[in-house]
């Protein structure tokens, strides 16, 4: 587990922007639960989640259609909620950090951190906005 001091400045990378963090499984069914759509930012330490993902959310919600909801979990911390997030997102294999859009509860979209790693934040917020597009 990470120290909460090292983690926190992540962290606020999303709340700081209107991300709901998720600590419990519960929470986890409790956030896809509701009606519409929900953005799951998987957060990580590693360098791709400070240079492309989180960057990547915070530019995607610069469109005129974004999500319902935003949540994050942060892998190798938030445990019991990191593995109920990644349970939701079956058939896609767990990896941080990722980014799952949900409509109604049903997985519409998926960035993996293939899809994340080496690419600019830029070209992840165009892929999510290409997905607000399509689902919100």
């Amino acid at each position: 587990m990470y120290p909460p001091e090292l983690v926190k400045p992540m962290r606020e990378d999303l709340t700081n922007i209107g991300f709901s963090e998720l600590f419990s499984a519960q929470d986890v069914s409790d956030a896809l639960a509701k009606e519409g759509t929900t953005l799951v930012v998987v957060n990580s330490v590693c360098g791709c989640a400070a240079a492309n993902a989180r960057p990547g959310a915070r530019i995607s919600l610069q469109n005129t259609k974004t999500p319902d909801q935003l949540v994050t979990v942060f892998a190798g911390v938030d445990f019991e909620a990191v593995d109920a997030a990644r349970a939701q997102m079956v058939p896609f294999p767990p990896s941080s950090p990722s980014m799952a859009l949900f409509k109604n509860g049903e997985l519409v979209h998926m960035l993996e951190r293939h899809h994340i790693e080496g690419r600019s934040a830029d070209l992840i917020a165009e892929n999510l906005k290409g997905a607000y597009d399509e689902y919100c």
